[in-house]
């Protein structure tokens, strides 16, 4: 059910340096990159949702389905617009003065990688005394 989109169809082709053999604006090739990685990856629909958005998200999950020769399950749109509408809640401010630089990027990763795992159940208090 997703309109005609240029840059979803160059997603599934693939080749070597498109954006730059095709003259693709930034904006574009950079859609084209979250596009190929999110099709081809291992992340599930909600955490696609999450990083991505739900229009983004559904459609690299299309993409993925039409690879496959599937189609787009209802489930799985829902799951990425589930996961659209989470927010992180632990800020930067909330490590520090304990951490800073590379070590608190990390701990950042970390705590989002766990919180995403947990399904998004994990709050900002059980979230920070974990160590």
């Amino acid at each position: 059910g997703l309109p005609p989109d240029d840059v979803r169809r160059l997603a599934t082709l693939g080749g070597e340096d498109v954006p730059n053999g095709l003259r693709l604006s930034k904006k574009q090739a950079k859609r084209l990159a979250i596009l190929r990685n999110a099709m081809t990856g291992p992340a599930p629909a909600v955490e696609l949702g999450y990083r991505y958005g739900a229009d983004v998200a559904v459609e690299a999950l299309a993409l993925r389905a039409a690879v496959a020769g599937n189609l787009l399950t209802p489930e799985a749109m829902d799951q990425a617009k589930r996961g659209a509408s989470q927010s992180f809640p632990v800020t930067a401010s909330d490590l520090q003065p304990g951490l800073d630089g590379p070590a608190l990027g990390q701990r950042l990763a970390d705590l989002e990688r766990r919180w995403i795992a947990s399904d998004f159940k994990l709050d900002k208090p059980s979230l920070l005394s974990s160590d």
